[in-house]
């Protein structure tokens, strides 16, 4: 007899995985090996291994009695400790055969027929009982503006049973790489189980004047020499509409001017803040007046940028 796999092994999972960790891997193993979808020789065998395995791990009291007593546990008598059953042994206990589907264990007979026939088909007729819809991913990209505002799409998603629309509305603020639950989406399960969910993962697009980080918004605000000198209030535009930026009187280049709550919206009517990044741009042709004016100002002025305390 081949040695058996340890159960956590079976599903590709720690001995500490949660309860839904252990039922997801279970889906998915489902929807890969099981003998309706999978017609490769090994893929029944491998899901009457990942069957046991879920049946077990997913009950508390028997996961319980497993992870301490380990395959023997169906032996083993309500309420014996692991190292009780370890010091025990097997003296006076195992399986003899009987006659036809029964095995007893510990003098309690099993139907192994009875047992399996639920699972497997009523002697030697096999039947697979239902297995619910794997989860599925689809990565959506969207523009900044339809990230600020929301968005109604029909999508088109491939999956093992062909292509398929899907209605979803896109909430104003969400954000780049969050994912959106659309329950009961996905995979189709067999024999009337339930489907698998459809999870979106939101890409927002690169935008020409908008840089999006979390729920802050960045623009560039180029200013002239003198407005930066002498200051002013610069009309900017965002995703929301125009914002006002008050530029403080010597800004210089490379400043972050902040405004608050006019990034983009989230939960709870918090928003995130715009901050326009200063860049002072200087005329790439002087005119005569322009020349003057600025030799002028360089014989007046003190000020030297390289030699700053």
């Amino acid at each position: 007899m081949a040695e058996r796999r340890d159960f956590y092994e079976v599903l590709g999972l720690r001995p500490d995985a949660a309860s839904g960790e252990i039922q997801s891997a279970y889906r998915k193993l489902a929807r890969t090996y099981h003998p309706d979808i999978n017609k490769e020789p090994e893929a029944e065998e491998r899901f009457k291994q990942i069957s046991e395995a879920y049946d077990v791990l997913s009950d508390p009291e028997l996961r319980k009695r497993y992870d301490a007593i380990g395959h023997d546990f169906r032996r083993a008598s309500d309420g014996v400790d692991a190292e009780t059953w370890a010091r025990a042994g097997t003296t006076g206990t195992g399986a003899s055969s009987g006659t036809g589907g029964r095995v007893w264990f510990d003098e309690v007979g099993i139907d192994l027929d009875d047992h399996f026939g639920d699972m497997f088909g009523s002697r030697g007729r096999t039947t697979w009982g239902p297995i619910p819809g794997a989860d599925q991913e689809f990565e959506l990209e969207l523009s900044v503006d339809d990230a600020y505002k929301g968005v109604h799409r029909w999508l088109t998603v491939a999956g093992p049973e062909g292509t398929r629309s899907v209605e979803v509305t896109i909430p104003p603020g969400v954000a780049d790489g969050q994912r959106i639950k659309l329950a009961g989406q996905g995979g189709q399960g067999t024999r009337g189980a339930s489907a698998g969910d459809l999870y979106l993962v939101v890409r927002i697009a690169p935008h020409p004047r908008y840089r999006v980080e979390g729920r802050d918004i960045h623009v560039r605000l180029p200013l002239t020499p003198w407005e930066a000198a002498l200051g002013i209030k610069v009309a900017v535009d965002t995703p929301g509409g125009e914002a006002k930026v008050r530029v403080p009187p010597g800004t210089s280049s490379g400043q972050r001017l902040r405004v608050r709550g006019r990034g983009m919206p989230g939960p709870l009517a918090r928003k995130g803040d715009l901050y326009a990044e200063v860049r002072i741009m200087v005329p790439s042709r002087l005119t005569d007046e322009e020349r003057r004016l600025f030799e002028q100002l360089a014989a007046t002025s003190t000020f030297d940028p390289r030699n700053r305390p």
